[in-house]
């Protein structure tokens, strides 16, 4: 169809001449792309929907690393202040 309007507005001037011979044709050619658009979009679409599994998948696996680490530092932060309690009560003692 859109060879057709292109090979009319070719070989003569109605394009030019007939304003709504030009509207008509404008109408097409943006609806050919928009057609063309909204393919793409659906293979975008169908596309993500393919990756976006694993990707959630590999989120959630580093969140719980994340969650295993913060456990282990908070725990090691309860122990660095025990320690620290530790040396301070022997730093006491031995003042005295």
């Amino acid at each position: 169809m859109v060879r057709l309007f292109a090979k009319i507005v070719a070989e003569t001037d109605l394009y030019e001449t007939d304003k709504e011979v030009q509207n008509l044709i404008d109408w097409v050619c943006l609806s050919e792309q928009i057609k063309e658009n909204n393919n793409t979009i659906r293979n975008l679409t169908g596309e993500y929907k393919k990756i976006e599994p694993d990707c959630r998948e590999g989120v959630r696996a580093q969140l719980e690393r994340m969650k295993e680490l913060c456990k282990e530092r908070n725990s090691l932060y309860e122990k660095q202040n025990d320690l620290k309690g530790q040396k301070q009560q022997i730093e006491k003692s031995l003042e005295r």
